[in-house]
């Protein structure tokens, strides 16, 4: 028996972050059958209901310590946490509870993570010494890798796989088609339905309005439905609706919150998914659904790499004439769009594997 302790963004009903936790939480119980759990969480409550663990509160000192000091092993990830470009605070926070395990004696593995941007030096000199005692650390790209061992990381110590999400099992479409209806944006077979996974943190009126300029068209030259897709329910359903309401009824809007296995199911009902969103971007590709990455952060350049696939541009380059050139080149080759996508994400699943056969090194064998 071993015990794990996951830190990471839990709880805040995130549908990457809660789909990270979910192939995290399988995996470990399918390669360490007897490694007790726990997870610490904004809503320890959901958390345990949802997927069978134990949970503490995230926010609270003695939670934190309780649970550290019990666990064998300090898991963090994945997801990207060790950043100071959203906040300067977080990554202090990540770092005091891997520090704290350190000091306890505790084993600490980062568990496929994103690491930056770090802007700040004292958080680069801080980052470094925390991580330099790390038992073991495994990134999601050579970006990440790359940016550890300019802070002074050795390079021994990393390794690169992919997002954990990527492993997240398909979902049946039915139950896609069925919000879609239930939502008024009804799939229509005969028809072309293109999703539009949008971030409002970085949806500044001029790519609002060329994503207007593209929805008109694909109407135009297609005959295509719209749909928009709040990824992260409770941020974009704002620029979603804003979208839409613009639009007059010529784009369909999704407006209820929905668990990671329901969004999955929709966004596999999308002939194409256009995605600002990183996650969206993955569920798109285990669903086998043809993707147009649009850039805000180098972790979805990184992804759709990774994959084969081009990123169409940033938020802030983003015209109307460069998605059309993009959306008539996976049109002409969605098939082995398809087939290519899909070679790519059984070879990082592999690679995934990495992780638990670390961890099971790092404890010793425990958990056979």
């Amino acid at each position: 028996m071993c015990n794990i302790l996951i830190s990471g963004y839990y709880g805040f009903n995130n549908i990457g972050d809660e789909s990270i936790l979910r192939t995290v939480i399988d995996n470990l119980r399918e390669k360490l059958p007897d490694a007790e759990i726990t997870v610490l969480s904004h809503d320890p409550a959901a958390t345990e209901a949802k997927y069978g663990v134990r949970a503490a509160r995230r926010m609270s000192l003695w939670d934190i310590l309780r649970c550290v000091w019990r666990c064998d092993l300090l898991l963090s990830g994945g997801g990207s946490l060790l950043q100071d470009a959203t906040s300067g605070r977080s990554i202090l926070y990540y770092l005091f509870i891997l520090r704290l395990a350190q000091l306890l004696g505790k084993k600490t593995f980062i568990y496929s993570q994103g690491i930056g941007p770090i802007n700040s030096p004292r958080n680069r000199r801080l980052t470094a010494r925390v991580l330099r005692r790390a038992s073991g650390i495994v990134v999601r790209d050579e970006a990440s890798r790359d940016l550890l061992l300019s802070i002074g990381v050795p390079g021994r110590l990393v390794q690169v796989t992919a997002d954990p999400v990527i492993r997240v099992r398909k979902a049946d479409t039915a139950l896609g088609l069925e919000i879609l209806e239930r939502e008024g944006c009804p799939r229509n077979p005969d028809k072309l339905t293109v999703g539009w996974a949008l971030k409002s943190r970085k949806a500044s009126p001029a790519l609002l309005a060329e994503v207007e300029r593209c929805i008109l068209w694909l109407r135009e030259a297609y005959g295509a439905d719209a749909v928009l897709i709040p990824f992260f329910q409770s941020e974009d359903i704002g620029v979603c609706e804003t979208v839409a309401a613009r639009l007059e009824g010529k784009a369909g809007c999704l407006r209820r919150k929905y668990l990671s296995e329901e969004m999955l199911s929709i966004i596999g009902c999308m002939d194409v998914l256009v995605g600002v969103r990183l996650h969206s971007l993955i569920y798109a590709a285990v669903m086998g659904v043809p993707m147009l990455g649009i850039s805000y952060d180098p972790k979805v350049d990184s992804f759709l790499d990774s994959i084969g696939r081009p990123t169409v541009c940033s938020v802030e380059d983003f015209t109307c004439e460069r998605f059309q050139a993009a959306f008539r080149e996976v049109m002409e080759n969605r098939a082995s769009i398809r087939s290519g996508v899909a070679d790519r994400l059984d070879c990082l699943i592999r690679k995934l594997d990495r992780n638990e056969e670390l961890i099971r090194e790092i404890l010793g064998g425990a958990g056979r």
